[in-house]
């Protein structure tokens, strides 16, 4: 019997292979579909690949015939441990671009490892650690941190090479940093990519990049393991209290707060509807400041019309910091604030803003106050475009006492009181002013939500009370207490 069947004779098979028919068109229409859809399919994933980043990026021939991923043949190169930072080559230069800060910065064309080893390593450093510490900085680091440790100004990296910077790096701190990254920050963990050996050799680099002949006892800096215990605030205020914290040179810092004092957060009748008073007129407050240099800085500061529209500005030097190796933070502030936007009413203010860190999580603050021809607190009368009224100039005395402590890396609980020591009674403070809230700060912004009751937030009207303002002698008791924000941006 003959089994071969030549495709002429498939239409004249038996109806005894009905089966055997009915497979074939099938197998058939299997084949040609597949290979219809396989162009669409594979257009469908090349799409998806360059519309999504995470997804494995297909292959594009380079010059030589091999596979290039798709990232190098844009030019773009991720940077190691950084959400938000990305390199781009274009016409043989290389720019630096950073996502958050809407920033693009060129960046020099980076040395072999080799070169940049032997380029980083200080002329007075005899360590074995710091010439391998060095390639593995310049292979790992250099990116984020710059090509000799000087940071990297878009992305706010530290200059390693600054004594202050190095006044507060003990090897234990730079150690853990390394291998554990830092919470808040995208300095990513290196430990299990790098061994212990290898991270204790970039601590040594890093720490090797200071000046050259450690400090004497006694002298700035020479406490460098104790230097680790410095707390830095998050924020310039605590709610309302200066931290005095010391600025950037150049840094431009924005402050805008809001006061809900019309309506107390948890008593009164009708308190649900008005949301905890947040549904009252809020008493939004807004300012600038300015570092000229890492000490001096100026401030501009502006209340609205609802507490006599003053406008306050000030200068402040700050003549002692605990990162220097001081034994504290001190910082002087003369400021003048004059009501209806500057027009009348001044009062000239002398400031002392002291504080001390108790641990890396904690630290207290004090600020004595002499404020002279200070005014009496009071609800602008009429409307908004009216004058504030003419009042007595009185000097006062008060001293601001409050304290920050973290529960999280990024998270503190923050307190304050401003007992008004000097001619309180005249200006109708018969209770002192306080506050007390929750600071969250991502890089470079900070938020703080708390209570309090006092809606003053300018020198001279920081000690006043919501009972001198709205004439209610019980509104500055813990029943009075309303609802406040605070937002802090440093701009640049």
């Amino acid at each position: 019997m003959n089994m071969r069947t030549s495709a002429g004779d498939l239409g004249n098979l038996s109806p005894k292979s009905p089966r055997f028919v009915r497979n074939f068109r099938w197998g058939f229409a299997a084949v040609v579909a597949v290979i219809c859809l396989l162009p669409l399919t594979l257009e469908s994933q090349g799409l998806k690949a360059a519309t999504n980043p995470a997804a494995p990026s297909p292959a594009v021939s380079g010059p030589a015939g091999g596979p290039i991923p798709l990232a190098d043949a844009l030019g773009v190169h991720f940077v190691p441990g950084s959400s938000s930072t990305f390199e781009i080559a274009r016409d043989g230069k290389t720019y630096l671009v950073n996502l958050a800060d809407h920033t693009i910065q060129e960046k020099d064309p980076p040395p072999t490892s080799a070169e940049a080893a032997a380029h980083l390593v200080p002329a007075h450093s005899s360590s074995p650690d710091v010439k391998p510490g060095a390639k593995i900085f310049a292979d790992n680091c250099a990116n984020c941190h710059g090509q000799g440790g000087k940071g990297v100004a878009a992305l706010k990296t530290p200059d390693f090479t600054n004594p202050a910077v190095q006044a507060v790096l003990s090897d234990a701190a730079v150690t853990k940093v390394i291998r554990e990254g830092k919470p808040g920050t995208e300095m990513p963990a290196w430990g299990g990519k790098l061994s212990d050996a290898e991270i204790n050799a970039v601590a040594a680099f890093v720490k090797s990049l200071g000046p050259g002949k450690k400090p004497e006892a006694g002298a700035p800096g020479a406490g460098t393991p104790q230097m680790a215990k410095v707390y830095t605030p998050a924020d310039d205020y605590l709610f309302s209290m200066p931290t005095g914290r010391r600025l950037d040179r150049h840094g431009l810092y924005f402050n805008f707060t809001h006061r809900f004092v019309y309506g107390p957060a948890f008593s009164g009748t009708g308190g649900g509807d008005t949301l905890a008073g947040l549904d009252n007129f809020s008493i939004s407050s807004f300012g600038l400041r300015f570092g000229i240099t890492d000490k001096l800085s100026v401030s501009a500061y502006r209340s609205p019309s609802l507490i006599d529209r003053p406008i306050e500005l000030g200068v402040t030097y700050n003549f002692s910091d605990e990162h220097d190796g001081r034994p504290l933070n001190a910082a002087a502030r003369f400021s003048v604030d004059g009501q209806n936007d500057f027009g009348k009413n001044f009062t000239t203010n002398f400031e002392l803003m002291l504080s001390r860190s108790v641990t890396r999580r904690a630290q207290l603050y004090v600020d004595p106050t002499v404020s002279l021809q200070d005014r009496r607190l009071v609800t602008k009368p009429g409307s908004l475009a009216s004058v504030p009224p003419d009042a007595p100039g009185i000097n006062t005395f008060y001293v601001g006492v409050g304290g920050a402590l973290d529960i999280r890396p990024t998270v503190a609980m923050v307190a304050e009181a401003f007992p008004t020591l000097v001619n309180g009674p005249e200006l109708g403070i018969h209770r002192p002013a306080w506050a007390f809230g929750i600071q969250k700060s991502v890089l470079r912004h900070a938020f703080t939500f708390g209570f309090s009751n006092s809606p003053g937030t300018v020198v001279s009207q920081r000690a006043g009370t919501r009972a001198s303002f709205l004439g209610q002698p019980w509104a500055d008791t813990p029943g009075g207490l309303f609802i406040g924000f605070d937002l802090m941006r440093q701009i640049y």
